[in-house]
């Protein structure tokens, strides 16, 4: 079908972009778009309820667009939860500034700063994350007084990870005159007391429901607790897709499930926060290009990203609340096509899928499980590696003795939380656990030492890993790592979810606790 111009004109968007539009091959604007762009063209503060794929992007962008005085210094700023969701929004003004251009940098950790460094300095837009632009802010590489329009995407993800603080020092930092703009998925009692005391007499509009009940079919399967991943084995073989995502609720869940679907045959690519950049940036493409058609994920990594002919969606975790389910089966049934819902639960989800059932839209019907041969699943930490590096990991769930492989790249879960803990390997001359991320606090990037090596080694590296900057698994002391951190190290808490310690095994032998053992 051809672009309805004049339905995009209507809204006063600019001719320029809607040249691009034509050229993108929009049919008619979408509801969040129709309710949105005139508000935003006339310069209101603007609440948008809207879901993934809804538009958004050309909604705020149309306004960042007409509004923006180019080589003036930054004049918008979008704040985004994830690193790429911070990419699809950049990449999605490009293409619609294409006959205005304007000069964007894109802002997020896990990658060096010299490049971006440079594109600040002659930028006109900033898209970001907050961890990020906030060290930007810090050292005074980015300054935000110029800002006329303030985009917050994603905004009830950003603040269910944690982001709150940041976020208002970025709003104090942007001047008291300025447009801002705020999107999310579900408009929370949080989000409202920000929006109340940052944005100036807002206008909500909503536009949330992408799905269509009648295209998609949501079923469950109840099973024991070892047959779950036989069972997701069984149903990616045997059903007729197109585009799979699964869902896990914890990064080691989703390296568990993709490293077995590949031992088993089934080719799976995985996401989650973990990875380095380029392997995610690398998994996405493969996926939106339909070279890999099954993406094994969590909910943050998935989370904004516009993904279209995604036909199947497993929950091999049940999410915790239902919200997230929401989120999760909003991935299909998009366009007109059909799509399908799967949940795999076993005893330990009742209590979640309980909660979920009792959402007043969630009809799941029950299928009868299939007959399954089981599975050997392994129970390593490993993840799925790229490469060369793509070697098999034996360093198990809790333990860090076995490791028995040195010098290439290892990526897991347990070595190294920190936000550039695994960048680098265990290899070191003592083969232990050197390696950037891991070094002392006065043994730069640990090569001499390794475990606990007094000054030479020691959890706790400058670049991160257990207790760094990004806070590691057990957290540490106040001012660093695992007691010989330095300042660049986070404190005990970390990041939510992240810095506190592990509960100690509680060993019992005739109902009488008999050892208590620290898991490091």
């Amino acid at each position: 079908m051809e672009t309805n111009v004049e339905s995009f004109r209507q809204l006063g968007i600019a001719e320029p972009i809607l040249k691009a539009i034509i050229e993108e091959k929009f049919e008619t604007p979408t509801e969040i778009q129709v309710k949105s762009i005139p508000l935003i063209l006339s310069g209101k503060d603007v609440i948008a309820a809207s879901a993934t794929g809804s538009g958004k992007t050309l909604a705020f962008g149309s306004g960042i667009i007409q509004a923006l005085e180019k080589g003036k210094g930054v004049r918008a700023l979008v704040v985004t939860p994830t690193r790429e969701l911070a990419d699809q929004v950049a990449g999605a003004l490009v293409k619609f500034s294409r006959y205005n251009p304007l000069k964007i940098a894109v802002i997020y950790g896990g990658v060096g700063m010299g490049f971006q460094l440079e594109n600040l300095r002659h930028a006109d837009v900033v898209v970001g994350t907050p961890g990020r632009l906030m060290d930007h802010i810090r050292r005074g590489s980015l300054k935000l007084g110029k800002i006329r329009t303030m985009i917050m995407d994603e905004a009830d993800l950003m603040l269910d990870m944690g982001f709150i603080e940041d976020i208002k020092k970025i709003l104090k930092e942007c001047p008291a005159e300025r447009q801002t703009l705020l999107f999310s998925a579900t408009i929370s009692s949080d989000i409202a007391k920000l929006a109340q005391r940052y944005m100036k007499s807002p206008v909500e509009v909503s536009a949330v429901s992408q799905v269509d009940p009648s295209k998609l079919m949501q079923v469950y399967y109840d099973v024991a607790d070892d047959m779950k991943f036989s069972v997701l084995a069984h149903l990616l073989k045997n059903e007729t897709s197109d585009l799979a995502m699964v869902f896990c609720n914890t990064k080691r869940s989703v390296d568990f499930v993709a490293k077995n679907l590949n031992r088993n045959g089934i080719d799976a690519s995985a996401i989650h926060g973990g990875y380095s950049q380029a392997q995610r940036n690398h998994t996405l493409s493969q996926f939106h290009n339909k070279r890999a058609q099954i993406m094994v994920c969590t909910d943050v990594a998935a989370r904004g990203l516009d993904i279209k002919g995604v036909s199947h969606v497993y929950n091999y975790d049940i999410p915790r609340e239902s919200k997230q389910y929401i989120h999760r089966i909003g991935r299909t049934a998009r366009a007109g096509n059909d799509g399908k819902a799967v949940s795999i639960l076993s005893p330990r989800d009742y209590g979640n899928f309980d909660a979920i059932l009792r959402y007043q839209r969630v009809k799941i019907a029950q299928e009868t499980t299939p007959q399954v041969t089981k599975l050997e699943a392994s129970k390593g930490g490993g993840k799925v590696l790229f490469g060369r590096d793509r070697r098999e990991c034996n360093c198990g769930g809790q333990g860090h003795g076995q490791h028995q492989h040195g010098g290439h790249e290892c990526a897991c879960e347990n070595h190294g939380e920190g936000q550039q803990g695994q960048s680098r390997g265990f290899g070191g001359p003592r083969r232990s656990y050197g390696g950037q991320g891991h070094g002392g606090s006065r043994g730069g990037q640990g090569r001499p030492g390794g475990y606990g090596q007094g000054r030479s080694g020691g959890f706790g590296g400058r670049s991160g890993g257990y207790g760094g900057r990004s806070g590691g698994r057990f957290g540490g002391n106040r001012e660093g790592g695992y007691s010989q951190g330095n300042r660049s190290g986070a404190s005990s808490q970390g990041k939510p979810g992240e810095g506190q310690r592990e509960p100690p095994m509680i060993i019992k032998r005739n109902g009488r606790v008999v050892r208590v053992k620290r898991r490091y």
